[in-house]
């Protein structure tokens, strides 16, 4: 239907005064709003995508950690110097006590040959397709830690994870799609390597029940998790480098 019009002589009816005061109004009050949210975005965006891939979630919280850790670093020297300074009879023996437990704690670098064992997921497209309890297909926290548990009982020297030395209170847990490693979270493919020698360590992973299960997973193709294991004959373990803090239960006196 065509809107009706106004015979030519017929005087149109006149607008509302609340329209002709409040469209003017409405308008200054939506221009303050744009002016409130610029300020207060200062640029950015004020209701970003809530949607952040993995990779930048994870790479984001590792730069955070490494930013502690160079803090950390700066802590220990201060300590180191201020200790230097102290000379005291007691000091000094307990100094020698903690240089000689130094390496076997994993707080010096270890070199030599090894293994590398690398644990990854199935295929994205065949974690999509299967019809079967897709944990199957991807690694677990318990899977790192058996391979961890397999090549220290093979006589590993020394063990990291994803490059990080791996030491008694190191914490291994998964966090979603992710595993934490020392409160630092990592996609996968796993690495986790051992300096030894690589015939007791070979030994060692070909033994180990658990990790039998899991080859066998990985050989089968409709779950396809990924193992592979290269032989090192110059691995290098850094020194660990996080912060040591034990914590320990004590019995309440009855």
């Amino acid at each position: 239907m065509l809107p009706r019009t106004h015979a030519r002589g017929e005087r149109a009816p006149r607008r509302s005064s609340a329209w002709r005061w409040g469209t003017p109004a409405v308008v200054l009050v939506c221009g303050g709003l744009f002016v409130v949210s610029a300020a207060n975005s200062d640029g950015t965006d004020l209701r970003p995508e809530r949607y952040q891939d993995l990779a930048s979630v994870v790479e984001r919280e590792a730069d955070r950690v490494d930013s502690v850790r160079g803090d950390l670093a700066q802590l220990n020297a201060e300590v180191d110097s201020l200790a230097r300074g102290v000379d005291d009879r007691d000091v000094r023996r307990y100094k020698h006590r903690i240089q000689d437990l130094y390496d076997p704690a994993g707080m010096l670098p270890a070199t030599g040959e090894g293994l590398t064992v690398t644990l990854s997921d199935a295929p994205a497209e065949l974690i999509e397709a299967t019809d079967q309890d897709p944990n199957l297909m991807v690694v677990h926290q318990q899977d790192i830690q058996a391979v961890v548990n397999a090549l220290w009982k093979g006589g590993a020297k020394a063990v990291t994870i994803q490059g990080q030395r791996v030491i008694s209170t190191t914490g291994i847990k998964c966090d979603g799609s992710s595993v934490q490693l020392q409160g630092v979270p990592y996609p996968q493919p796993y690495e986790i390597s051992a300096v030894g020698d690589q015939a007791e360590l070979l030994t060692a992973l070909a033994t180990d029940a658990y990790l039998a299960v899991y080859r066998a997973q990985a050989e089968d193709p409709d779950i396809g998790i990924g193992w592979d294991v290269e032989a090192d004959d110059e691995l290098v373990a850094p020194a660990y480098d996080g912060v040591v803090d034990f914590r320990y239960a004590e019995p309440i006196d009855s």
